[in-house]
């Protein structure tokens, strides 16, 4: 348990006290102007800051609240304490500044992209010459076919066919005429 005593008093006050003087740039500002009020066993309190230098009584509330978050980091130190022991209600607990990472994300992210347009372009080259290659090697073996004078049969719509012998041609003898007197040109 945290012991709340006189001398950690003074010390609070002396840290408002410096506050208010950094803040203000005045060094008027004493510890006797650090009021505090209704302090419990549970180290609760509310207080006031007093200007003595002028005939006003207290210090707006919200100098007090900028004086205080300029110097949250002063006051918990010298309480051992950090924002989430050392709390000031109506003032924002300081944020610790955001983490920035080694690497900017837009190199991050360029990296991926350009990592996903080489692996798409090696895909197409690779997809290509395999096609190729098929293509190639199917022809070839048509070819070797041809050459051998195998017939080779295919298959149509359900019926089999037998391929035309390209380099010796058919002839349909249904329209071969003996004579070629009624078709002279």
């Amino acid at each position: 348990m945290y012991a709340w005593d006189a001398n950690e008093e003074y010390l609070f006050k002396a840290m408002v006290a410096f506050a208010m003087r950094t803040y203000s740039n005045k060094s008027t500002t004493q510890i006797s102007d650090v009021l505090l009020c209704n302090v419990t066993d549970r180290v609760s309190f509310w207080f006031v800051v007093t200007d003595s230098s002028k005939n006003v009584t207290t210090v707006p509330g919200s100098e007090v609240e900028a004086a205080i978050r300029m110097n949250r980091n002063r006051i918990n130190s010298a309480f051992l304490l950090n924002d989430k022991t050392l709390q000031f209600l109506k003032i924002t607990s300081t944020l610790s500044p955001p983490v920035e990472p080694s690497t900017p994300v837009w190199l991050i992210v360029f990296g991926v992209v350009l990592c996903l347009i080489v692996a798409g372009i090696v895909f197409l080259v690779v997809a290509g010459i395999q096609q190729r290659k098929k293509k190639d090697k199917e022809s070839a073996e048509r070819e070797n076919l041809e050459e051998k004078g195998e017939v080779t049969v295919a298959v149509e719509n359900g019926i089999p066919c037998e391929t035309l012998d390209l380099k010796a041609g058919h002839i349909n003898g249904v329209f071969a005429a003996d004579d070629e007197r009624f078709t002279s040109l």
